[in-house]
């Protein structure tokens, strides 16, 4: 399996907005069981740019639905569409899972728990989010009250913003994205690098294939030690002569792995 995954067709959600902007919205799926319902934050990649939209994320979201999950998928302003970039992509989805306070009264979502999926960037985002209580309050990607996580499953996340700007991931997506370097901005990669706001406070599994030529394994390595070393419950799975869209797709048999680690963070509450 490689990028075809990016093309397959997949029936939309509910189409809900949660701001003004054409990208300011999500995907709702809910399970056929009565709530309340355990809810999954769904969060793409595609190195933060507007070429890759939430609709590959979809099998995902279809399949964490029929496993008994309300799946909640966000979009957000992305490079290349206006306010995409330094702070709009990080607002965004943090205003998408601060969201469900909004949407759980009508649709019997349980609020106390709540995971985040992110592949790629995507699992820079969904690490972030849980990284925002650690947040300094000087900065413009603080918040007064976040949505509290019961954990995070990243897969294949650009979990270092600083060791992913040294090595040009993606043709220096990460300058683009914060507007330049570690050294010219620091706050900002304070504020947005997850590895930098460990440690976190809630479990954290990292999925990464070892032959991933979009995202290096390293990334992965280093967010997990670290993240161990400061006493937060966070574990790496390596799967071998795998790449980097093998493990966002439920065809493949890594899926099964995805799927019993956020039942897990999801049991654990």
């Amino acid at each position: 399996m490689s990028e075809g995954i990016l093309a397959r067709p997949i029936a939309p959600g509910h189409h809900i907005a949660y701001g003004p902007g054409a990208s300011q919205w999500g995907d709702l799926r809910l399970p056929a069981r009565p709530g309340p319902h355990p809810v999954v934050v769904l969060i793409h990649g595609g190195y933060w740019r507007v070429r890759h939209d939430l609709t590959y994320l979809g099998h995902a979201a279809v399949a964490l639905t029929e496993a008994g999950f309300a799946t909640w998928n966000v979009e957000y302003r992305r490079l290349g569409e206006p306010g995409g970039g330094w702070p709009g992509t990080l607002l965004d989805v943090a205003a998408g899972v601060d969201f469900l306070r909004t949407l759980a009264p009508a649709h019997d979502l349980d609020l106390g728990r709540v995971v985040t999926l992110g592949h790629s960037a995507g699992g820079q985002l969904a690490l972030w989010l849980a990284g925002r209580p650690r947040i300094q309050l000087d900065s413009p990607l603080a918040s007064v009250d976040p949505l509290r996580l019961s954990g995070v499953t990243a897969l294949a996340p650009v979990c270092d913003l600083a060791r992913a700007w040294e090595l040009g991931l993606s043709s220096g997506a990460v300058a683009s994205l914060l507007g330049g370097s570690p050294d010219e901005h620091p706050d900002r990669y304070a504020a947005a690098s997850p590895i930098e706001l460990l440690p976190l406070g809630v479990p954290q599994v990292l999925i990464h294939g070892t032959e991933d030529e979009d995202v290096p394994l390293e990334l992965s390595e280093r967010h997990a030690a670290v993240a161990r070393a400061s006493n937060d419950r966070a574990r790496l799975i390596a799967f071998p002569n795998t790449g980097h869209f093998e493990i966002i797709d439920p065809a493949t048999s890594q899926w099964q792995t995805i799927l019993q680690a956020i039942c897990a963070q999801v049991e654990e509450v």
